[in-house]
């Protein structure tokens, strides 16, 4: 490994802790270094940046804008850029967003440390990455009929609580419109009463709460 130049590796996390958790873990491998770091989706852009890594290991949830967000920019300005999403979450909704926007893997924070670096070694060598549960995850899922961006404003409405009436009158549409937003709703997310809809959105990252 030692004539081999080193993997260098970008770290993206709001939580200092994990973040140096990842980062020890990187610079513990004979064939890693981590370049910088960063906790916001801005950050996140500025640092790639200035580092430009060959591995970035980004968390979908920051403060600000979203990990996928930073992505987006980032692969704007770099096309090449290999990101890793991490997550506590599998929400196969946002897994597809995330690979739909370019990322070359995805890693749930659950994983065994040596998961993590394996995948950096893979990605690295020009491999995707998605664990298997993750890939049957996204698979149970993939003929569902999609959500509307409407369907989801009308979600986070119910998330909050509103009725019927509040929920038409906040999006300018009529009360009925909305009963047939439900109606959509419950069918594509096969759940039974509002409150059913809504744990189930939330499972699958279309909403968070």
């Amino acid at each position: 490994m030692s004539d081999q130049p080193r993997i260098r590796v970008f770290c993206v996390d709001d939580h200092p802790l994990l973040r140096e958790g990842i980062a020890t873990l990187i610079n513990n491998q004979p064939d890693m270094v981590v370049v910088g770091q960063a906790s916001t989706g801005r950050e996140a852009i500025q640092g790639f940046r200035e580092h430009q890594p060959d591995i970035a290991l980004m968390d979908i949830r920051l403060p600000e804008m979203s990990g996928i967000e930073a992505m987006i920019a980032i692969r704007n300005e770099f096309p090449d850029a290999r990101i890793i999403m991490l997550t506590t979450s599998e929400g196969d909704v946002e897994i597809q967003r995330a690979l739909e926007a370019g990322a070359r893997g995805y890693m749930l924070k659950s994983m065994p440390p040596k998961d993590l670096v394996d995948a950096v070694r893979q990605v690295h060598a020009g491999k995707k990455r998605i664990p298997p549960e993750i890939a049957a995850h996204l698979a149970e899922h993939y003929s569902d009929e999609a959500i509307t961006a409407r369907e989801i404003e009308v979600l986070r409405q119910i998330a909050g609580g509103n009725r019927n009436r509040d929920i038409a009158e906040k999006l300018f549409i009529s009360e009925e419109t909305v009963k047939v937003h439900i109606k959509h709703i419950m069918e594509k997310l096969g759940a039974s009463d509002r409150t059913q809809a809504v744990a189930i959105a939330v499972r699958r990252g279309i909403i968070h709460l």
